[in-house]
């Protein structure tokens, strides 16, 4: 067949489960599968294989022995996954789930005679190899308290969990990537299918040049495109010859009958044809391709997903980019020029050796992400991959940030996140805490954090110390930067920032590390996570009457030096000053009331005026309501 078939099955569904199975999931068909689920509709788990794979990845080492876990608790296991707790509600039920299948489940068992606790894992995440990986389609759920069924495209399972839930659609049809969304939606609406999604991870929606995941419970605006990013232009290259040639990659015959086995002929002698010529790539390849590869599907459920206030988040691809490039830097050792180059602590031995007690510091850098993109949510995520880093031992974690709310807020996440946390109450507190053997994430805010610095005679010289900084390019880029690096000489200070560095900060920033990564407000206008900013420039022009000036200030100024009537014209001619002068207030309030009331009066858009000070923010409120024009109010934060 010359011409492409757009019917859903054809154009999305079978192409994304051809990849999939290249990529290394067994398919079973959907009567396969219902088998495997004990033939009841209603639950969603694949009993048959959980059974058979969780002995298989799990054990007992006793002793220097290994013991079998057994059958009362494999079925205990079993039990504890299909019993979630739904009365809770749906995101608590599935956050249970999330914690059940990251943090394993504690069982009791004799073992040579000792009775004792051992961890049981329902996923091997640090050997992505042992679990088995399934897919299917048309997976027919019974809906709640209904007599019918919902059967989303496909499901991806591991170890028999359904982790993924798929929607496909084609593109002839309006606004497709939308639609397999809302599909998502409904079937999470209380009369839809939740026991199926208490157990999803991450929801994707594909319309072949258009792809969108998301996790569960995320309403529509918050779905996310994935973009790879790679180090090097021979990093892409690799990328893109992998992916064609599994989009190429013929299925071998065994498994092209059972995808086909239940479709008609005509079905399979066109997609027979398709391989006669080369597959382009579309936008659903390679959401798949980046977001379902097994080690990538594992790394991304168990280390970027956080619940956050009761709503769960999955990071977008620049959080996630940022933070793996960040754990390259810091585990990284420097090279032997770049530590002395780095170091303010260094002192090399005569023989121009290391000493015994020398300890270098890791490398930081600043990450800026653009206001908007999640800087919050990067800085906990990353602040628990430093946590788990087996490459970092004993790590004292600091997240300074610059306001009260904020620090209250990742404090909060922190503790939704079972991660433990303190809050430094005052500077002295934050001493204490540093000085502690506790390995809990510290927070506190900038002034704490500069007071502590400022009450400390002796230095913390561990490498292990970890400063994040939210917004660090307002604090740490002045004289306070070197009372810092001394008391922490040896600290990895990593800085978050969202708006544009400007030359001196990127210049400051090198000190740390430069800059690990950018998300500039083009990247995220293109991704749609922010609308564009359009900008019109425009003057209210103004004539200055020079004269009565002039021959006021030559009197308030006779007595003075001639360097005196020079340092007074500098501090009184500033911009700033002719800002708030009350006559230029009076004329640009009129010229704001009557572009607003030609422009945009009535059309639903507002308009806002930031001001030098409150004073004169006043002063423009008392003007504006004096012309009639326009409301206003004055808000000040």
């Amino acid at each position: 067949m010359d011409i492409p078939s757009f019917i859903e099955d054809h154009i999305s569904q079978i192409p994304a489960l051809k990849l999939l199975m290249n990529l290394g999931y067994t398919y079973i068909t959907p009567v396969e599968a219902l088998e495997m689920r004990g033939n009841r509709s209603s639950n969603v788990l694949l009993e048959a294989v959980l059974k058979e794979q969780l002995p298989k990845i799990n054990s007992i080492q006793y002793k220097g022995k290994e013991f079998p876990f057994s059958e009362s608790n494999i079925s205990s296991v079993i039990i504890a996954l299909r019993d979630l707790p739904v009365q809770d509600g749906f995101l608590a039920a599935n956050r249970a789930f999330y914690d059940l299948i990251t943090l394993g489940k504690s069982l009791e068992q004799n073992v040579l005679g000792d009775k004792k606790s051992f961890t049981f894992q329902y996923i091997d995440w640090k050997n992505p190899e042992n679990n088995k990986f399934h897919v299917t389609e048309e997976y027919s759920v019974l809906r709640a308290g209904r007599n019918d069924h919902y059967r989303p495209d496909i499901i991806l399972f591991v170890n028999g969990i359904p982790i993924v839930v798929i929607e496909c659609k084609s593109p002839a049809i309006k606004e497709p990537g939308s639609k397999a969304v809302e599909q998502h939606l409904r079937n999470q609406q209380d009369d839809g299918i939740r026991s199926l999604y208490h157990y999803s991870n991450l929801v994707i929606s594909l319309a072949v040049n258009e792809a969108r995941y998301a996790t569960t419970g995320t309403p529509k605006e918050f779905w996310n495109v994935w973009k790879e990013i790679f180090n090097s232009k021979e990093e892409g290259i690799i990328f893109n010859e992998a992916l064609i040639a599994l989009k190429n990659k013929e299925l071998s015959s065994d498994d092209s009958s059972i995808l086909f086995k239940d479709r008609y002929k005509v079905v399979l002698e066109y997609f027979k044809n398709l391989h006669s010529e080369e597959q382009h790539i579309t936008e659903q390849d390679k959401l798949l391709y980046c977001l379902c590869r097994r080690e990538r599907l594992l790394d991304l459920i168990f280390n970027f997903i956080v619940y956050d206030e009761g709503i769960k988040k999955i990071a977008r691809y620049r959080q996630y980019f940022a933070i793996k490039k960040t754990m390259i830097r810091i585990t990284t050792p420097l090279s032997p020029l770049s530590k002395i180059t780095n170091s303010t602590s260094l002192l090399l031995s005569g023989e121009g050796g290391r000493r015994p007690d020398e300890v270098f510091p890791r490398q930081g850098g600043v990450i800026w992400h653009t206001q908007g993109s999640g800087k919050s949510l990067t800085m906990v995520l990353l602040a628990q991959q430093i946590a788990i880093s087996p490459l970092i031992k004993n790590p004292k974690i600091i997240l300074v940030t610059d306001r009260i709310d904020l620090d209250d807020q990742i404090t909060d996440t922190f503790k939704q996140c079972h991660i433990p946390v303190e809050n430094a109450k005052t500077g002295r507190h934050l001493v204490e805490l540093l000085r502690s053997k506790s390995d809990a994430v510290i927070t506190t805010i900038i002034n704490k954090f500069e007071a502590a610095v400022n009450q400390q005679t002796t230095g913390f010289k561990s490498a292990e110390i970890f400063v994040l900084v939210d917004e660090g390019h307002r604090s740490q880029y002045g004289t306070f930067n070197v009372k810092m690096r001394k008391i922490f000489p040896n600290a990895c200070f990593i800085a978050f920032t969202g708006t544009p560095l400007m030359k001196k900060e990127k210049s400051t920033a090198a000190k740390f590390g430069g800059i690990i990564d950018i998300y500039s407000i083009n990247d995220a206008v293109a991704d749609k996570a922010v609308v564009p900013l359009l900008y019109e420039g425009r003057h209210n022009l103004i004539n200055v009457n020079e004269k009565p000036l002039d021959t006021f200030f030559d009197k308030v100024a006779e007595p003075l030096s001639d360097y005196g009537k020079a340092s007074l014209k500098r501090k009184f001619s500033t911009t700033n000053q002719l800002n708030k002068a009350d006559q230029v207030v009076y004329a640009r309030a009129w010229n704001i009331s009557e572009h607003y009331e030609a422009n945009f009066q009535n059309t639903g858009f507002k308009g806002q005026l930031a001001t030098p000070d409150k004073k004169t923010a006043i002063r423009y409120k008392e003007y504006l309501d004096e012309i009639g024009k326009v409301v206003s109010e004055v808000l000040i934060s």
